[in-house]
C-alpha cells in the first residue's frame, strides 16, 4: 500500500510517497495530459498521476499552445487543465481548441469554478491542490470512462444507463445529444433520456463519421439536419447555434456544394 501527504514548505507543495506499488498488468489506463505554467504545480500534478492506479502521465507542458500541439499527435483521456496561464489561458484553450479528452481544471481562484462548467468539464481543483481532492475528481473522470452509466456502441447501437435500467437506442434513432450540467439528453424522434454523463464522454463513443459537436452543450446526428441558416442549424423542431470553435470543422464535414 502507498500514502500521500502535502507538505507546505515556501508556499511550495511537494508529495510524499511511501511504498510504492507496481500497477497491475492488464489495467486500462486512462491517459493524462498535465497542462500548468507553474513548474512546482505541474511537477506536484504530474507525480499525483505516475502514482495514481488507472492514470498513466502522457505528457506535460506549460502553455495551452504546447498542448493543443501534443493533441494533434497524441490521444489523451484526461486533461489535467490549468486556467490562469500567459498567452492563452484555460478557458481560452477550451473555447478555441476542439477537445473530446475529459477534463479537470485547475484553479486558484473559486468563481472560477461557476464559468467551469459551461465547458462540460469534469472537475476542477482549486489551488493548493491536495491528493484526496485530485483523486476525487480522478474517480469521477474514471466512472465516466468506465461507461458505468454509458455502454460503448454496439454494432449500430448503444446502451444508455437510465436509473438503474440500460436502455437500447438505435444510432439511426439519435436526433442530437444536448448537455445540461451534470447530465446529457439524447434526444430521438420519440422519446428524450436523461443519462448521468457528460458530452466528452458520450462523443468518445459515436462513430464520428455519423455525429458532430457543433457547439459545446450539443452533438447532432449528421444525416438529421434538415437546413442551415448563417449560424444556425435545424435538426427536426430544434434550432441550434453553430459554436464559432467548431464551425470550421462542421463546414468541412457537411462538404456543401
Amino acid at each position: 500500500m502507498f500514502f500521500y501527504y502535502s507538505v507546505n514548505c515556501f508556499c511550495k507543495q511537494r508529495v510524499v510517497v511511501c511504498e510504492r506499488i507496481k500497477k497491475p498488468i492488464n489495467h486500462v489506463f486512462m491517459r493524462c495530459l498535465v497542462v500548468d505554467d507553474d513548474k512546482v504545480q505541474r511537477e506536484l500534478i504530474a507525480g499525483f498521476v505516475k502514482e495514481t492506479d488507472s492514470l498513466t502521465l502522457s505528457g506535460a507542458c506549460d502553455s495551452a499552445v504546447k498542448a493543443a500541439n501534443i493533441l494533434n499527435e497524441t490521444t489523451v483521456d484526461l486533461i489535467l487543465l490549468d486556467i490562469a496561464m500567459p498567452v492563452m489561458s484555460g478557458m481560452e484553450f477550451l473555447r478555441h481548441v476542439d477537445v473530446t479528452a475529459q477534463i479537470i481544471l485547475i484553479t486558484a481562484k473559486e468563481h472560477h469554478a461557476l464559468e467551469a462548467f459551461d465547458y462540460d468539464v469534469t472537475d476542477y481543483l482549486l489551488k493548493p491542490v491536495s491528493y484526496s481532492r485530485f483523486l476525487k475528481a480522478v474517480n469521477k473522470a474514471k466512472n465516466q470512462f468506465n461507461h458505468r452509466n454509458y455502454a460503448n456502441s454496439v454494432g449500430n447501437e448503444i446502451f444508455v444507463k437510465v436509473n438503474s435500467v440500460l436502455e437500447k437506442i438505435a444510432l439511426t434513432d439519435i436526433l442530437l445529444i444536448e448537455a445540461a450540467v451534470d447530465y446529457v439528453f439524447i434526444r430521438t424522434s420519440r422519446t428524450r433520456y436523461m443519462v448521468n454523463t457528460s458530452l466528452n464522454s458520450i462523443l468518445n463513443k459515436l462513430p464520428k463519421k455519423d455525429f458532430i459537436r457543433v457547439h459545446r452543450s450539443y452533438i447532432v446526428r449528421i444525416d438529421k439536419i434538415v437546413s442551415i441558416d448563417g449560424n444556425t442549424i435545424v435538426v427536426s423542431d430544434q434550432f441550434i447555434k453553430i459554436g464559432r470553435s467548431y464551425r470550421k470543422e462542421f463546414m468541412q464535414r457537411i462538404s456543401p456544394i
